[in-house]
């Protein structure tokens, strides 16, 4: 399948800056455990299972479309799965998230890594991407997705999840040729990822750079920032909105624009309004709801939608999501709820 990109939606249109009829809404993460649908698929297969077997792939990107009629699909998929094709194996471990098997310690490790063909390491994606799209018949828009350089450096680095990233934040001060070594691989690899997802038919992609709020801004900028301005630089002809998602990083919000992405994701942690003044008016911004008022008291949680959409009004460009995604025991009919208030608050 090719995509032609030319589709016309309110969350495409928002990306872009356009005038929309209402404000699009969508959640990071809505495919997932908090779901039963999903949880009776967990039952039968474990997380990989399901990322490579692009039925199953399709089937849990529908479910939260299903069940919540929001404005946009995300694939489901997984930050980690170019790791494999690199040559390093990992697994999930039971309540502890990502183990990597043999973690990046020297050049001598990242000089191992080998190259990436999505096309053909990565093809089951690929092929989940072509069947969604089937499926959704042009109804509403699929993002893709992958990793930030920065991000998958430090779960290659760290062998997993970190609290403080001091191997990550050490190999980069100590080793800064094999740094930078590793981060172009990464960037390259994630470049020709989505490049590869988009011409599968994804109308949009999300960059993750989940961990970039351990970083200083100046660390940001000189030991990040440059590896993802290549990727977006070199998605930047084929004509889709580039988001890209970030945590923590509220501080350093003129440093996350010099990303020169579409849209830009940010956190509860900071106010939209103020966010989006830093950013300026060429960015389209999405955010920002805290993933926890998910699981307050209805009129409570009505409330502080209410307030992210006023601090939005008047500008082109609001994404309506959260902060970051949603949680394994977030109750569903809060989540809908959410949906029907910004359709209806924002129309």
């Amino acid at each position: 399948m090719v995509a032609t990109h030319n589709k016309s939606s309110c969350f495409l249109d928002a990306c872009r800056k356009k005038p929309t009829s209402r404000t699009p809404v969508w959640f990071m993460r809505q495919a997932g455990r908090y779901m039963p649908e999903y949880r009776k698929l967990r039952e039968k297969y474990d997380l990989l299972t399901l990322c490579k077997t692009p039925e199953l792939a399709t089937e849990v990107t529908l479910q939260p479309i299903k069940a919540l009629d929001v404005d946009a699909a995300i694939l489901f998929a997984d930050l980690l799965l170019p790791l494999e094709p690199l040559g390093i194996p990992f697994r999930f471990a039971a309540g502890e998230g990502p183990v990597i098997e043999t973690p990046i310690q020297s050049k001598s490790d990242v000089e191992k890594l080998r190259p990436v063909v999505p096309e053909e390491s990565l093809s089951y994606v690929l092929h989940a991407i072509g069947f969604i799209q089937n499926s959704l018949q042009g109804r509403i828009p699929l993002i893709g997705f992958a990793g930030a350089p920065f991000t998958l450096a430090s779960y290659l680095i760290e062998g997993g999840h970190s609290q403080n990233f001091l191997k990550t934040k050490s190999f980069m001060a100590q080793q800064p040729d094999a740094w930078d070594q590793l981060l172009r691989k990464l960037s390259k690899v994630t470049g020709d990822f989505l490049q590869a997802q988009i011409r599968a038919g994804a109308d949009a992609v999300q960059i993750f750079d989940s961990w970039a709020g351990v970083l200083s801004p100046s660390d940001y900028r000189k030991s990040a920032l440059p590896y993802t301005q290549q990727i977006v630089r070199q998605l930047s002809a084929l004509n889709v909105p580039i988001i890209y998602f970030s945590t923590g990083t509220g501080g350093m919000l003129d440093c996350i624009k010099e990303t020169e992405a579409d849209c830009i994701s940010i956190d509860w942690r900071t106010q939209l309004d103020k966010s989006w003044d830093i950013l300026g008016p060429s960015f389209s911004i999405q955010g920002n709801l805290d993933p926890t008022t998910l699981f307050a008291p209805l009129p409570y949680l009505k409330s502080e939608v209410e307030s992210i959409l006023k601090m939005a009004s008047g500008r082109h460009g609001h994404i309506f999501n959260l902060g970051h995604g949603i949680l394994p025991e977030t109750p569903v009919d809060h989540v809908k709820a959410v949906v029907d208030w910004v359709k209806g608050a924002s129309r």
